[in-house]
């Protein structure tokens, strides 16, 4: 089957029922989904499917009909998505591991939502756990981003 992830269109020979988290890391070496519970519920593993954040460790390759992006296809070391641009300079991360998914959520609700307010951010970021606790530099970082956002558009 085909997948276009990160704007390159690559050939697979898995099984359609396979996760889409273990064909990008497994098939593809595409490493910033991690996996974190396999059941949809902690989102280190959040991709965009044409845009839509999506939990790849509970969608079916064989299911996927549109672009894939994960962290790495967001932004580039010369050109960082705003909100990976907000992580760093927020020092969100702190072990790192659930950021790629953090990141990948707050793009997709800014996206759709530009200029949100606290409690707006709290509840979309609230399917993202953080094993470490980095919500307030979380919340911080969306909300630098979203002001960065709002700059770029006057």
């Amino acid at each position: 089957m085909q997948l276009n992830v990160n704007g390159q269109t690559h050939e697979i020979d898995v099984e359609p029922e396979m996760p889409l988290l273990w064909a990008l890391r497994d098939e593809l070496n595409i490493t910033g989904p991690k996996y974190g519970c396999g059941m949809g519920l902690c989102g280190a593993c959040t991709v965009h499917i044409d845009g839509v954040a999506t939990r790849s460790c509970t969608t079916p390759v064989g299911q996927v009909k549109g672009a894939v992006t994960t962290v790495e296809g967001l932004g580039n070391p010369a050109a960082l998505h705003v909100v990976q641009r907000a992580w760093v300079e927020h020092q969100v991360a702190q072990c790192g591991y659930c950021q790629s998914g953090q990141i990948m959520t707050a793009a997709a609700f800014l996206a759709g939502n530009p200029t949100p307010t606290d409690a707006e951010i709290d509840t979309a970021m609230s399917g993202n756990l953080c094993r470490c606790g980095t919500y307030p530099r979380i919340r911080e970082a969306v909300r630098a981003a979203s002001r960065s956002l709002a700059g770029a558009a006057k």
